[in-house]
């Protein structure tokens, strides 16, 4: 399947929630139930996110099959991490709330779409959500520490910087 990524748009919304919805029952099937509950993310994030431009799409022809937030920017969740150490303190793109349909290939697609913009990537998941884990680690991730979220809530976090 051929991908396509382009900024999302308000009357997206509808499949943007149907994605997250599908990628939360899939998480807490996985055993991760917690990461983002029942709720998240919540539909004023995602109206912001699009607002600022920072929420993309993934398509193939007419149909959507993913969903991701990228920002190029210092992200205030990086500011401090604890067990370890980020690997440059340069520019950064930062990947969030990354969800597919079950299509497959999403997280990759996003990635590569990402490390084109620039070649130092940051992106962090809940400790049981090993499913993320194992893929940022195939596309070249380094795991870096445990980072907070501004809730408190811990995620490790990871690096990509490319060689």
């Amino acid at each position: 399947m051929k991908y396509m990524i382009r900024p999302a748009k308000e009357s997206d919304l509808g499949r943007i929630e149907e994605i997250y919805a599908y990628a939360r029952d899939f998480m807490a099937k996985n055993g991760n139930p917690n990461q983002w509950g029942k709720t998240n993310p919540p539909t004023s994030q995602l109206r912001q996110d699009i607002a600022e431009e920072k929420l993309f799409v993934i398509t193939a022809g007419a149909a959507m099959h993913g969903v991701f937030f990228f920002w190029i920017g210092e992200d205030p969740t990086y500011k401090r991490i604890d067990g370890g150490t980020w690997r440059s303190d340069g520019p950064y793109g930062t990947i969030h709330r990354i969800a597919g349909d079950g299509s497959g290939g999403i997280l990759k697609t996003a990635a590569a779409f990402a490390k084109g913009k620039i070649g130092h990537l940051r992106i962090d998941t809940h400790e049981d959500n090993h499913v993320m884990q194992n893929a940022v680690t195939k596309l070249g991730f380094q795991r870096r520490g445990i980072i907070y979220l501004a809730n408190g809530s811990p995620r490790i976090a990871y690096d990509y910087i490319k060689e």
